[in-house]
């Protein structure tokens, strides 16, 4: 059981980043032969990951959601490009696979990802009675005020 943190906590991390929500749909469970491969290869390209470090790779780390789903956090949006298309990693030989294999069948297995690019200070997160969940997992955490508010942790742009 992992540990409940009952102070209220923040995550903070330096500078820009990426979050990146990943995930895949089966659409039908019989075919078996479609999606194991799929979830497999992202244990593997998650292992990798983890193993070669954030000052190598710019991965901070990720939260699973259940059903197939997971978000991502990246360091820049180049270090996820520079991942996804290298050749001698997990990710680039898996979704070749995955195309190959797909071929004329893509109703089988749906897989989807949306990449968002975070502005320093452009974001909030508040974590309260909560094991180390989401953006906490991949930040520096910090304790939060009870009387802090969402819009005090948010960089507001300059009103012009």
């Amino acid at each position: 059981m992992p540990e409940i943190h009952a102070q209220r906590r923040t995550a903070e991390i330096e500078g820009d980043f990426v979050v990146f929500l990943i995930g895949m749909r089966v659409n039908k469970m019989w075919k078996v032969a479609k999606w194991v491969p799929v979830a497999r290869a992202m244990g593997r390209m998650l292992n990798e990951l983890y193993a070669a470090g954030p000052e190598k790779t710019g991965f901070l780390g990720h939260q699973n959601f259940g059903m197939g789903g997971m978000v991502q956090y990246w360091r820049s949006f180049e270090h996820l490009e520079t991942y996804a298309r290298a050749a001698e990693a997990e990710h680039w030989p898996a979704w070749s696979a995955f195309n190959k294999a797909m071929k004329g069948a893509r109703e089988d297995v749906g897989i989807w990802h949306e990449t968002y690019l975070v502005p320093a200070g452009q974001y909030e997160a508040v974590y309260s009675g909560m094991p180390d969940f989401g953006l906490i997992k991949a930040a520096k955490v910090c304790a939060l005020d009870d009387a802090s508010r969402a819009r005090d942790r948010i960089e507001q742009p300059d009103a012009a």
